[in-house]
Parts: C-alpha cells; structure tokens; sequence
C-alpha cells in the first residue's frame, strides 16, 4: 500500500462514530468515500472502487451505506443490516476497503456533507475523496450544502471508458481553482459494466440468476434471506 505499512482499526463508538487508527511514516492518508444504497452490492461498485483505488493512489476506500438515500425517499430500500451484511460479504477481508456503518447509524436522510463533516471532525490527519460518477456531477450543485462538501472532500469523479470528459465547470462557483486541478487531475476512467441495482432486484423477483453480477456470497446471502422476492 503505497510501500507503507498501516494498522487500521475501526471502531464505531455509541454516538454512531467512526474512528480510525493509524501507524504509518505518513502523517496523512488518503480515504476514498463511497456512498450508495449498495440494494444490492455488486461487481460495478467493487470495480469502480478498485479503479479508483488504484488510479488515484488511495490508501483505503470506506463504503458507507445509506440509511435513506435523500435521491430515493419513496423506495423501500432492505434493511440496514441486510445491506450492511452484503457489504461486509462482498469485500470479503479485502485491507484496502472497509464497510462503515455510520450512516446507518445515524438513521434519518443521509446527506453526503454530514458525513463528511464527520469524518473531517474524527480523521483530521485524513485528506478525504468522495466517489461519484460522472452523470450525478451535473447534479451536484443541487445537494445539501454543495460548496461544504467540496470544502471537506475532493470530488473523485469517474466516467466510463470512451464517454466524453466530465464538465467540470460545474465546480467552479463550489470550489477554488486550486482543488478544481485537484479534481481534474483525479478524474478516474473504468471499462464500461452494465450492471444495476435495480437490474439484480428485478432479476431476483423474475426468478433469473444473478450469478457473476455480484459475489457468490452475496448471492447466497440474498437466496437464503429471501431478498427481493415478491411474494
């Protein structure tokens, strides 16, 4: 990792909080944040995390599920603990990436800058990149408290292979020119993978496989939890 030996140990205290201990010749690290539903995890997210771990140099990526998505109120989403469960089995032990229940924990809407707020607050020796693609940059401007969030994190924005150049200039009344090269210099590409959240629901409630869309063990989880059926 970097050539770096780190010791991680993540505990979620009774206020719902993240913390993080480190050892390391660095007095820094650099956290990808990557927020989602994950109704069901599958094999796109785990690739899109990966890539951006690898090509912008992160030395960890923390998946944070939602407890209500603000984009999603009106679906009923799984459990917490079902889709907290899922995670924790698709990562399987991989160091790099951790599964944090913060949100969760914190019930109600999620909105992206409490959590950073939080991180921000708990990991002061963290420089913190928040995960999204390139289709939900444009909508952006529209979150809870968009320059905040720029100010706590730089956008780590992924496209796919082939696709246009995402318009930054929808940054520039969020952030200064100096983070905006930030983000433009952290721009992730990933080959293109046609798989959804709502495509593995639907194929579960049909009956069809979803085998090699998402890992076995999350699979099974799904089959022996009897998630998604509709009766």
């Amino acid at each position: 990792m970097n050539k770096l030996y780190w010791r991680w140990v993540l505990l979620i205290s009774v206020q719902s909080v993240c913390t993080l201990f480190t050892e390391c010749e660095e007095s820094f690290m650099r956290l990808g944040i990557f927020g989602g539903s994950f109704d069901p995890v599958h094999y796109g997210h785990l690739l899109l995390a990966e890539h951006c771990r690898e090509q912008c140099r992160l030395d960890a990526v923390w998946f944070v599920p939602a407890a209500v998505p603000p984009h999603k109120q009106e679906r009923t989403l799984s459990s917490p603990a079902d889709r907290l469960e899922m995670l924790k089995l698709a990562i399987g032990g991989y160091e790099p990436f951790t599964v944090c229940s913060m949100e969760l924990d914190r019930g109600a809407i999620s909105y992206t800058v409490d959590t950073l707020q939080q991180l921000h607050d708990e990991l002061s020796d963290a420089e913190l990149f928040f995960l999204m693609g390139a289709d939900s940059l444009a909508e952006l401007p529209t979150w809870r408290e968009p320059d905040r969030i720029c100010e706590l994190a730089i956008p780590l924005i992924v496209r796919r292979a082939g696709s246009p150049e995402p318009n930054i200039s929808v940054l520039e009344k969020l952030m200064s020119s100096e983070r905006i090269d930030a983000a433009r210099q952290n721009q992730v590409e990933m080959p293109i993978i046609e798989l959804s959240a709502t495509d593995l629901r639907r194929r579960v409630a049909a009956g069809q496989s979803i085998r090699f869309r998402t890992p076995r063990a999350v699979e099974k989880y799904i089959e022996s939890h009897r998630l998604y059926k509709t009766s």
